[in-house]
């Protein structure tokens, strides 16, 4: 039971900094998580898609409710390395040592975005392979390590350069996003008309992520192996490149997910990873279709939605709409308030509906039955249609 666990503290912690990231980020959920659970496993995100799709929010989100120490840039052509990790000091330089004064600057953060990460220069991006694969800083006579946790990169695409899509690779984690869809531009009005209103608290911190890091590297990887090894030859098999690098490194993601979903031992369920460590949106899509069967046993109860994006499982799926239903039903808007009642009834009759198109009867699972009938309950003055399949 998870009150037996002894993480369990950092782990409600998360939850909640995952949760508070998350408000107002319409259909950037899975973002959030996939971000929450790169940091346990110690690796590094990069998010490719178009201009305002909030790939910088959600970055800074979870580093508030998280509590690090937080860098952000812009890169650019013509970004100096000095912008990125701190000025000459020139005390030291009249001594005749180069040596450079990281203080607020990359070198000391916990949680560091980069946005147009593939614009930097050679000097910037040959620095940050040190700082990425190593924890450490170099540059002149400096040498220092680095508190780094997590680094999240964003970029409009990917790149053809041999060079870049090298330094890409140190990115284990890949996310794509796709511009809302219309159906939800007015929650995505709404959301966002709220986000300029609302503050995230630090409900985390850098000691729980840490906490939990730990459990995920103590993790003992050897019953899930086989089936690991399994998935990954399917993927080669099917002409996915999948670098030994990478490989190796699918197995801190999976430890990663285990422990963040309160397990002592990694299982199949918690294979759901490996998609996103192939490297394109294609090859994603087509490790989702190759790996169909090993992805229905995908579930993860703090990172549903990312678990869900990345395996598209039942289970996974499940568990969002359970979760999804369970919040709206908890919802008591003044009766007074039409509008309001409006919303929660239009909310509750979206999750049935969704529940019924995603599921057969005979196989909806025992918490998704629940939450259903708890549903057409509420519904059943206003929606007889769905009732009726009862």
């Amino acid at each position: 039971m998870m009150s037996e666990n002894p993480l369990a503290s950092s782990l409600t912690a998360l939850r909640a900094a995952i949760a508070d990231a998350g408000q107002g980020l319409i259909e950037r959920e899975a973002l959030v998580e996939s971000i929450a659970l790169a940091a346990v496993a110690g690796e590094h995100v990069l998010v490719i898609g178009p201009p305002g799709a909030a790939k910088s929010e959600a970055v800074r989100r979870i580093s508030r409710a998280i509590g690090g120490h937080y860098f952000e840039y812009l890169l650019g052509r013509f970004t100096e390395p000095s912008e990125i990790f701190g000025p000459v000091d020139l005390r030291r330089l009249r001594e005749g040592f180069v040596e450079t004064e990281t203080t607020g600057m990359l070198p000391e953060a916990e949680i560091a975005f980069l946005d147009e990460v593939f614009l930097g220069s050679t000097a910037i991006l040959n620095t940050l392979l040190g700082i990425l694969n190593e924890r450490v800083f170099r540059r002149g006579h400096t040498q220092a390590a680095c508190p780094l946790r997590l680094c999240v990169g964003a970029s409009n695409g990917l790149p053809d350069d041999d060079t870049l899509a090298a330094f890409a690779d140190r990115f284990l984690v890949r996310v794509f996003l796709d511009p809302l869809p219309d159906t939800r531009l007015e929650e995505l009005l709404e959301g966002g008309w709220a986000l300029g209103n609302s503050t995230v608290q630090t409900t985390a911190s850098i000691a729980d992520l840490d906490a939990l890091a730990a459990a995920a590297r103590q993790m003992d990887m050897a019953p899930i192996r086989p089936f690991l090894a399994h998935a990954l030859r399917l993927l080669r098999a099917a002409g996915i490149p999948l670098s030994d690098r990478r490989a190796v490194k699918t197995q801190k993601l999976v430890a990663a997910a285990a422990v963040v979903a309160g397990r002592t031992q990694p299982t199949e369920a918690d294979l759901w990873p490996i998609v996103l460590a192939t490297p394109t949106a294609e090859t994603q899509e087509l490790a989702r279709q190759t790996l169909r069967e090993i992805l229905d046993k995908s579930e993860n109860a703090m990172l549903k939605t990312a678990a869900e994006a990345a395996s598209l499982g039942p289970l996974a799926r499940a568990a969002r709409l359970v979760e999804a239903g369970r919040r709206v039903l908890a919802e008591r808007p003044d009766p007074s308030d039409a509008r309001a009642a409006e919303r929660r009834r239009l909310a509750l009759e979206g999750v049935a509906r969704e529940i019924d198109a995603g599921f057969a009867r005979e196989a909806l699972p025992p918490d998704l039955i629940g939450v259903r009938a708890e549903i057409v309950a509420t519904l059943s003055t206003n929606a007889p249609n769905i009732s009726e399949r009862e």
